[in-house]
């Protein structure tokens, strides 16, 4: 457990604001930036290391963690009076696990039980498959914090397994390596779990993030249930999630599309693994935009979920590009009187722009479509009222006229 420590220290440091800079913080933003801060005390502190925050006047907002390395330079983890970070992270863990026991139901075992801000624990992401639970530590604030989670954790939950999967441009940002271990319990690499009663291989050696995309589970169960007798084209398909879910709602045929072999290869798992004939779902191996604009066949129901365009702010503009020369062609391969479940998932493209570029490409499909309904993850990835940064899926379920 590199990086982490034995026993977590109380702040030894202050955090002073500018003038007028704290409002955001009361607001319930957990992010502040390093323009807003006007001096910390003493000077020299450690990446990571706990604070408290005060307003100018000195008047204590709160506790959290500190990188002056980084544009956001405190991590809100508490307003107000903070108890000892051992029994903070085991309150908000236990919280967390609370909040899940009320939304997701019985015939699904996979959920996000950490979301970051949105649980009180910025910088952990703890995504849980059955019995295993993989963690995604990405700042150096809790980098420290490491051993105290995976303490909480256990006593909470019991698991068979934490695996740690901490990697990608947070990290860093923050100045840390890449991490990847076996923090407690088996060495596993893979297991088998479910969702909405449809059974899915999980693969944590080479699966993307934690293992698989979970904040989609609600929309497709939503697909699963306007998918009957219906030609579906499941574009992006990555591991054939939506595709599983179309099965089940009672599709009656199924086109499959990704670039990568490998998910492909997961997906036709999930085909054996649930008893479906392998002819159930057509699975091309390619380009999804290109297949859909060459294509000649039309689809009563369309998923377009590709991943992140824009990457950074400096992506916003072409992935507006993007994201309707996209939509325009799904568009176009949509049957009369289909249905086309749209989304992006680019936190540096904001859901307004999104809903306007795919009302430039109805427009430039000549499609007249009605909006059904606004999409986005589920009640298993929380967002802090005050922390719009932290939204990131936006999707729509469109109607042909």
């Amino acid at each position: 457990m590199a990086g982490a420590l034995s026993a977590p220290i109380a702040p030894i440091a202050r955090a002073v604001l500018k003038r007028g800079r704290e409002g955001p913080v009361r607001g319930g933003n957990p992010w502040i930036f390093s323009q807003a801060v006007e001096r910390i005390e003493p000077p020299s502190i450690e990446a990571g290391a706990p604070v408290t925050v005060h307003d100018a006047s000195g008047v204590l907002l709160g506790m959290g963690y500190c990188n002056p390395a980084t544009t956001i330079a405190i991590r809100m983890l508490a307003w107000g009076e903070a108890p000892p970070i051992e029994e903070l992270v085991a309150r908000r863990l236990s919280g967390a696990l609370e909040l899940r026991r009320r939304f997701i139901r019985d015939d699904t075992n996979s959920y996000r039980l950490v979301n970051g801000d949105g649980d009180g624990l910025s910088g952990v992401v703890v995504d849980r498959f059955g019995d295993v639970l993989v963690v995604q530590i990405l700042t150096a604030g809790t980098d420290r914090m490491r051993a105290t989670i995976v303490a909480a954790l256990s006593d909470l939950l019991h698991p068979r397994s934490i695996i740690e999967r901490s990697h990608g441009a947070v990290r860093k940002q923050e100045g840390l390596d890449d991490h990847a271990a076996v923090l407690a319990g088996e060495a596993v690499t893979g297991t088998i779990a479910a969702e909405n009663g449809i059974k899915l291989k999980i693969d944590f050696e080479h699966g993307q993030k934690t293992g698989y995309f979970l904040d989609q589970r609600d929309n497709r169960a939503m697909a699963g249930r306007i998918a009957s007798g219906a030609r579906v084209l499941d574009a992006f398909c990555y591991q054939g999630g939506f595709s599983m879910a179309a099965i089940a709602g009672g599709a009656a045929r199924i086109v499959a599309v990704d670039t990568s072999a490998r998910a492909l290869e997961i997906a036709r798992q999930n085909l054996e693994l649930n008893e479906y004939p392998a002819g159930a779902v057509e699975f091309v191996h390619g380009e999804a935009g290109k297949f859909m604009a060459e294509t000649a066949e039309r689809f009563d129901l369309i998923v377009l979920d590709p991943p992140p365009l824009a990457r950074s702010r400096g992506d916003a503009d072409r992935a507006g590009r993007l994201y309707v020369e996209l939509n325009s062609v799904a568009m176009r391969a949509l049957a009369p009187g289909g249905r086309l479940m749209t989304f992006s998932c680019s936190t540096h493209f904001r859901a307004e722009d999104f809903v306007r570029a795919v009302r430039f490409s109805a427009s430039n499909a000549g499609r007249k479509l009605r909006l059904l309904a606004h999409l986005g993850p589920g009640p298993d990835h929380p967002v802090l009222l005050g922390h719009s940064e932290g939204e990131y899926l936006t999707g729509l379920l469109l109607s042909d006229l």
